[in-house]
């Protein structure tokens, strides 16, 4: 009797521990988000010609289907950030935004062999949002985005940056 009380409760923490590493109920459940440009940059969306955009792609799925557009904005004091739009991919568990030393990322390997700066934990799998870029970031190096899920060590998807200068 005793030992099936212990079978019964190793198995639930068990159970507990596979649930907290792989939050299976994520790849059903969606986050959306929708946020504005961030305060720095409001008079952007009513003076868009202010606005300075720099580098613009479009997200494709590489583990994942992932869609959108990730556009890096410069507003007049010089701040920079990436504003993803129209954004869709799926969800999971610790997944991340990168900027990736590369010109493409259609696989994990490329992410891990040409480098990364970890830009912060996505904030939705759905909606338009928005990160603050390092003012030192150098752009001519890091010329991908990346949404990455850390748990799994798999790129989910990547928009590919283009310079626009506009």
């Amino acid at each position: 009797m005793n030992m099936t009380k212990l079978l019964i409760g190793a198995g639930i923490i068990i159970l507990l521990v596979v649930w907290f590493l792989f939050r299976p109920e994520r790849l059903f459940i969606s986050k959306t988000v929708n946020e504005d440009f961030p305060a720095v940059s409001a008079q952007l969306e009513n003076q868009p010609d202010t606005a300075k955009i720099l580098y613009q792609g479009s997200f494709h799925g590489v583990a994942h289907d992932t869609m959108g557009t990730a556009t890096i904005y410069q507003s007049p004091d010089g701040k920079r950030v990436l504003r993803f739009t129209q954004f869709e991919t799926s969800n999971g568990p610790d997944v991340q935004v990168y900027l990736v030393a590369a010109d493409d990322s259609n696989d994990s390997e490329t992410v891990t062999n040409a480098g990364f700066i970890h830009l912060a934990a996505l904030k939705g799998n759905i909606g338009d949002q928005n990160y603050e870029l390092p003012s030192d970031l150098d752009l001519n190096k890091y010329r991908s985005v990346t949404i990455w899920c850390r748990r799994f060590g798999v790129n989910f998807g990547t928009a590919p940056l283009t310079a626009k200068f506009s």
